[in-house]
């Protein structure tokens, strides 16, 4: 476990998210909303089986190892909903 250990103090902050934008207000606004939509069906538990959006993490994560078996249909792309489609920069993080 990581959590009290230097490094690891945002581990103890309650889960958030932090968004920053450099939009117009009605923009920022709707690009919100559909990231909340998307975040709050993300947050419902489960059945991994039905988890396309676990499944689709893992496969990228394969991509990126090279340790991709591809089996039966091929999806193109990236289907994350974090994928710039909606024009959403990635979170900086601490380092």
């Amino acid at each position: 476990m990581m959590r009290g250990k230097p490094g690891y103090e945002h581990l103890n902050e309650p889960l958030h998210i932090l968004v920053e934008a450099e939009l117009p207000v009605e923009i920022v606004d709707a690009r919100l909303l559909q990231a909340r939509e998307i975040l709050e069906d993300l947050l419902k538990p489960m059945d991994e089986s039905q988890d396309f959006f676990k499944k689709q993490q893992l496969r990228e994560l394969a991509m990126l190892n090279g340790t991709l078996r591809e089996e039966g249909s091929h999806l193109s792309g990236s289907v994350s909903p974090f994928h710039n489609s909606l024009g959403m920069k990635r979170a900086k993080t601490r380092g």
